[in-house]
């Protein structure tokens, strides 16, 4: 009995994180909507804003791979889009023909900081102290 007690609320907290992670993700895409991009979008850039310190610097696509939580192909389809808006540029890896580089353009970087406050606030109304939200 003490088993099922355990995993019954071991299952109710799984829910409970998918939950919160659900309504999240719907409120960062509200927040950004206006601004062209969704919650998987601002993640990618965020990500690379991160790791790529000065302009022009590159990032593997595998490093993002294993940072977000999207499928590869998803992944590929989503940096394509933000390819296509001007956002990141592509480039194979020279020493590694499989390889991709992903580099964050002057726009994307721009766009960025200008939505990092918008998802910040986002995150600190689904995330943050009761008394906050």
């Amino acid at each position: 009995m003490a088993v099922n007690t355990a995993d019954s609320r071991l299952e109710a907290r799984w829910r409970d994180i998918l939950s919160v992670h659900a309504r999240t993700m719907c409120e960062i895409d509200r927040a950004l909507h206006p601004h062209g991009l969704g919650a998987s979008d601002f993640e990618v850039l965020d990500l690379l804003v991160a790791e790529t310190h000065d302009e022009g610097e590159q990032c593997r696509v595998q490093n993002l791979a294993g940072r977000v939580h999207l499928s590869q192909s998803a992944l590929s389809r989503l940096i394509g889009r933000l390819e296509k808006d001007g956002l990141v540029e592509r480039s194979v890896c020279a020493e590694d023909r499989r390889g991709v580089y992903v580099t964050l353009t002057g726009r994307g970087r721009a766009l960025h900081a200008e939505v990092l406050p918008l998802q910040r606030a986002a995150l600190a109304r689904m995330l943050g102290p009761a008394e906050e939200a």
